[in-house]
């Protein structure tokens, strides 16, 4: 059983704010396993490959679980758990403990924003420290911190803003525009890990160091 976290606040004020990132990228899986054709023109085809064969199959089956002790929105596809933690940002933690714990899951991925990566620039690794990421540090505390992460970087705040101002803060029209391409990106890494492919090779394959630009991976085609 694999369980995809992704991490943000609930809420219609917190939407499309840069600590929902996490949110965002789930959402655009909710999307594509729910058939919405989405625009990949963009992207090389050695990205776009996995939707050849990615197992649609494997995904048919989909259920909404409500128990209250999961504290957050869970759909399960099979063996595949989705969670959105409804505990706010800094209790992550409580909700993707108890789906873990429950389903006995031999994988935990999450997804979240990152405030030490360009905007638009994408990372992906196994273990590490949560450098200072409250929705981490909650994960680490009751599952240790040997789980994959799809880090989604948002930039940093300008020296007069404050850190919670920013990562509270909306994208606005045209950082959207920049992070939502990398965003496309993003979820063609996950649905490789989501089918079996390793954090290292999906790390080599799509990290990006800014948004997403042809120029930065000419040396992957």
């Amino acid at each position: 059983m694999i369980l995809v976290a992704g991490l943000g606040n609930i809420g219609k004020e917190y939407d499309n704010t840069r600590h929902n990132a996490g949110f965002m990228l789930l959402d655009l899986l909710f999307a594509f396993l729910g058939g919405a054709k989405l625009d990949f023109s963009f992207a090389p085809s050695n990205f776009t490959s996995i939707l050849k064969k990615f197992p649609f199959s494997d995904f048919s089956s989909k259920s909404l679980i409500n128990k209250p002790n999961f504290k957050g929105e869970l759909v399960k596809y099979n063996s595949l758990l989705l969670l959105k933690p409804h505990t706010f940002m800094n209790a992550s933690g409580l909700s993707v403990e108890a789906v873990y714990s429950f389903y006995k899951c031999e994988r935990l991925i999450v997804l979240h924003d990152d405030l030490d990566l360009n905007l638009g620039a994408l990372k992906f690794k196994k273990g590490g420290s949560s450098g200072g990421h409250n929705g981490l540090k909650s994960i680490d505390e009751k599952l240790g911190n040997e789980y994959e992460r799809v880090r989604l970087g948002i930039g940093k705040p300008l020296a007069t803003q404050s850190v919670i101002n920013f990562v509270l803060g909306r994208f606005d029209t045209q950082e959207l525009a920049k992070f939502e391409p990398s965003l496309k990106i993003a979820l063609l890494a996950l649905l490789e890990l989501i089918s079996g492919e390793s954090i290292d090779r999906v790390a080599a394959k799509f990290s990006l160091k800014n948004a997403f630009d042809l120029s930065q991976i000419k040396n992957k085609l």
